[in-house]
């Protein structure tokens, strides 16, 4: 499989992850073609199923964040309402120390929810881009382009023809490289099949009308696409909207029924899935953009991914709606143990762990902190009390001479008529008093 990586996205982090999943993608569809149903579209459910379980873990202390943060909410914003008009620094500065205070209270950290959306962004994205370009990241679907694209290589003028398709121009800068016009054959080859492998029925066929030397070998690679494209008698390779209108001109018309399903079950299961999401409570803060915005975005999400899947290939329709199901399993299961969960105890779990942390990261331990505390407040009532006895005990005459030492002490380097001079006048005065 050497040259595969050529087709593989390379962008910073995404890049990195999209190669491990197209290692977990190639061995579903290893054991899927062993068993006899070298299936794409099962291969995308299963591979859907088996990333969402993965991130389980991290979607689970989304959501008790998400739990602790409406217990919180109450707090924040008594806090943000107590210096709601108090613009100055020090203000500002106490807000802060109050905000964090209470969330040291409940043991979890400002950003501790987006570190686990931090964390599930280039999963998501790297798991688009391994589903979009399978040939990219599973051998055994690149294998069945041979040896048909190397045929369509040779011929003259094929790589014009190929760039007139209607999605080479997302590939535009591999057909401008060095390593193309250069004539890197493995670069060569992965751009005819990056760009073949989007083609729609049609384009396939305009091959064998442009090289009808071509004939058989396009016939016999798109027998093979189409059975590993074949999901419940769609072929996923093609976009709904095609579909239909395919369908529409031969007349086909249960299939328009079919190609409308993806993006309808698409939107269905989004909506059925951000309604199982927790939601803001908005009862005590009315301007709460956040909230509104959320509650915006989840009106959209169906509506948008109806769209996209009507306009894109069937196979990411499937893979949206896989995921929108698994993640709908998921919120059940999550929101009945989180209902069961005794908030009180994961509040102090959270402290102790919190604690830890801070222990390891900064090298002290807070409980011997807290016993020398207590030990040099002791010593210093100890030195008190014992000052006031011996203050006590000391004669009138001994009193004054003290007096009379402090006197010089505070007027020896004061200016006469200056304000440390009359300070210290005060100062003798109270203390004469206070004798």
């Amino acid at each position: 499989m050497s040259g595969i990586i050529l087709t593989q996205n390379q962008t910073f982090i995404i890049g990195p992850v999209a190669k491990l999943l197209g290692y977990i993608m190639e061995g579903i569809f290893f054991c899927l073609d062993k068993i006899g149903i070298p299936n794409i579209g099962l291969a995308i459910i299963l591979f859907t199923i088996v990333i969402y379980l993965m991130m389980m873990p991290l979607t689970i202390k989304q959501q008790k964040f998400s739990k602790l943060s409406a217990k919180m909410n109450p707090e924040l914003q008594a806090i943000q309402a107590k210096y709601k008009n108090k613009k100055d620094n020090e203000s500002a500065m106490k807000m802060n120390e109050e905000t964090q205070a209470v969330y040291a209270k409940y043991g979890v950290s400002p950003t501790g929810s987006c570190l686990q959306l931090i964390i599930q962004m280039p999963i998501l994205f790297a798991l688009y881009r391994v589903i979009y370009s399978m040939p990219a990241y599973v051998g055994k679907i690149k294998e069945a382009f041979f040896p048909f694209v190397d045929k369509l290589i040779s011929q003259p003028g094929s790589t014009e023809f190929i760039r007139s398709f209607k999605e080479a121009n997302m590939y535009s800068k591999q057909f401008e490289s060095e390593a193309f016009s250069g004539g890197n054959i493995e670069y060569v080859q992965n751009t005819f099949i990056d760009v073949l492998n989007k083609a729609s029925t049609s384009e396939w066929l305009s091959i064998s009308d442009k090289f009808p030397s071509l004939s058989t070998d396009v016939t016999n690679t798109l027998q093979t696409l189409e059975k590993y494209n074949n999901f419940l008698g769609l072929n996923i390779g093609n976009s709904p909207s095609f579909i239909v209108k395919d369908a529409i001109s031969s007349g086909t018309y249960l299939m328009i029924l079919a190609a409308l399903a993806v993006p309808v079950l698409s939107a269905v299961t989004q909506w059925i899935n951000t309604k199982l999401m927790p939601q803001p409570d908005t009862s005590n803060n009315k301007d709460n953009t956040m909230a509104s915005s959320m509650k915006t975005m989840n009106l959209m999400m169906p509506i948008m991914s109806a769209f996209f899947c009507y306009t894109l290939p069937a196979g990411m329709g499937i893979y949206w709606i896989a995921g929108s199901v698994v993640r709908s399993i998921q919120q059940v299961v999550i929101n009945k143990h989180i209902d069961k969960m005794d908030l009180d105890e994961l509040v102090k779990k959270n402290v102790e762990k919190r604690n830890k942390k801070l222990e390891k990261s900064n090298g002290f331990n807070l409980k011997t902190i807290n016993d020398y505390a207590n030990l040099n407040t002791k010593n210093v009532a100890t030195k008190t009390n014992q000052k006031v006895s011996a203050s006590s005990s000391m004669t009138q005459e001994e009193k004054d001479s003290a007096i009379k030492k402090s006197t010089e002490y505070y007027s020896k380097n004061a200016k006469p008529g200056s304000i440390a001079s009359k300070a210290n006048m005060v100062k003798q005065y109270n203390e004469k008093n206070n004798k």
